[in-house]
């Protein structure tokens, strides 16, 4: 695939994008030098009609950048800690994207350890959205980055194309909206490819009954309410 071939693959529909992608480089350049992740799974993300999507219900501040062109980076904030990275595709207007949920390093590995010292092996270094963001040194001032450009220190390139027999699919990670669509697609056998998750509903939990007046019902005081996120102190830097 060339550099032409590849512009012209992003403005197709998501569905066709992704699979595509996989074999595909993201190379990040910075003073400290240069990282490139080859692509092992992703995950597509169809706008309007996908409620998965951040940009479902509309364009916002946020999700802007999805609305095209294509080939851009749309760079969002997750956890309160965590960076992840998508490549916009589809018709410019239609606010489709590609999550780039994991890769292998194949150049800059000793510049991605110096990112990532909590992973615990080379295939760690980018098994996972967040991974990879760090391990490229991507985060907010690179929404919105023309892969494309020769002046962007983020570019795609093409890789060696994945044969179809080695390309496997099934549903998204831990989404709570449309979970069942297989809309992550990965190279099968392949040891960078992150843990699938399913998405954990959030426990009801019950609060301390206090000691009840003297006339109450026993019992009458339980409240119930959703469990809350943990507190940013309490997350670790993903392994």
């Amino acid at each position: 695939m060339t550099d032409d071939e590849l512009r012209a693959l992003l403005d197709r529909p998501v569905l066709e994008v992704a699979p595509a992608l996989l074999g595909c480089v993201v190379e990040r350049r910075t003073a400290e030098g240069l990282v490139a992740v080859r692509l092992t799974e992703v995950e597509a993300y169809d706008g309007p009609n996908d409620p998965g999507s951040h940009a479902y219900r509309g364009r916002t501040a946020r999700n802007a950048v999805m609305f095209g062109p294509p080939g851009h980076l749309y760079v969002y904030f997750t956890y309160g800690m965590h960076w992840c990275i998508n490549l916009v595709c589809g018709p410019d207007g239609h606010a489709s994207a590609v999550l780039l949920r994991a890769g292998e390093v194949i150049a800059g590995e000793d510049l991605a350890r110096s990112r990532r010292p909590a992973a615990r092996s080379v295939r760690d270094l980018a098994r996972g959205p967040a991974r990879l963001a760090q391990a490229l040194d991507v985060d907010r001032a690179g929404n919105g980055l023309d892969t494309f450009a020769p002046s962007s220190p983020v570019r795609l390139k093409p890789g060696g194309q994945v044969p179809d027999e080695r390309i496997r699919r099934g549903p998204r990670v831990g989404l709570a909206a449309a979970a069942d669509r297989p809309w992550r697609f990965w190279v099968d056998a392949e040891p960078t490819v992150s843990v699938y998750r399913a998405h954990a509903p959030k426990r009801r939990r019950t609060a301390a009954t206090p000691p009840a007046p003297t006339g109450a019902v026993p019992g009458s005081g339980t409240l119930g309410g959703e469990a809350t996120e943990p507190s940013i102190r309490s997350r670790k830097e993903p392994r």
